[in-house]
């Protein structure tokens, strides 16, 4: 077709240039000659668009039977998917898999079981007794860092309303002054770990 086209192509060019040759030497447009070169001229150009319209009604129905051919090649693709599918059912035994996906949850607990014993073997092993009072230790250092076992001491002890003077300090009560006396040794001491 393009072949053909091309040709329609070459003879539209030759029609054209016969056409202007004519018309040069023709007096008017009453020359015969003139009117058949401009009808063979609309022919050819009719008979090349008819070529351009088979063409692509030609390349439709090429793209169209490249989709059927695909079409064909999926259905039989899924025809033997479903063909081993069905090969892959037979042969599998529901109550051996539903016997083994039982075998494999005991297993699994198992395991679970003794990671268990494990963990608690391995706490036992190092949680010992220097641990927790080494622990407790730190607690209370941090607690007294924060000032939390001062304030748990001096709980139900009267605040002094004002500023004391040097005369008024020893006007303290025995329980302020034993609450006092004790807690002085204890918060230099850790003033001096610090």
């Amino acid at each position: 077709m393009d072949r053909e086209i091309r040709e329609l192509d070459r003879q539209e060019q030759q029609v054209k240039m016969e056409l202007k040759q004519r018309a040069k030497k023709a007096a008017g447009m009453n020359d015969p000659t003139l009117k058949v070169l401009a009808k063979q001229l609309v022919q050819v150009r009719q008979q090349r668009d008819k070529l351009f319209t088979a063409r692509s009604q030609v390349g439709a129905m090429g793209m169209h039977a490249n989709t059927m051919a695909s079409q064909v090649a999926a259905v039989s693709a899924i025809g033997t998917v479903t063909d081993t599918l069905k090969v892959a059912n037979q042969q599998m035994d529901m109550k051996e898999t539903m016997k083994i996906m039982t075998q494999f949850q005991m297993e699994n607990e198992k395991i679970a079981a003794k990671e268990e014993m494990m963990d608690d073997a391995l706490a036992d092993a190092f949680d010992t007794d220097e641990i927790e009072e080494e622990a407790e230790a730190l607690t209370s250092q941090v607690l007294a860092e924060l000032g939390v076992e001062m304030d748990a001491q001096m709980v139900g002890l009267n605040a002094p309303n004002a500023k004391l003077s040097v005369g008024e300090s020893e006007a303290l009560t025995a329980d302020e002054q034993a609450a006092l006396d004790d807690a002085l040794p204890d918060l230099k001491a850790r003033l001096n770990a610090l």
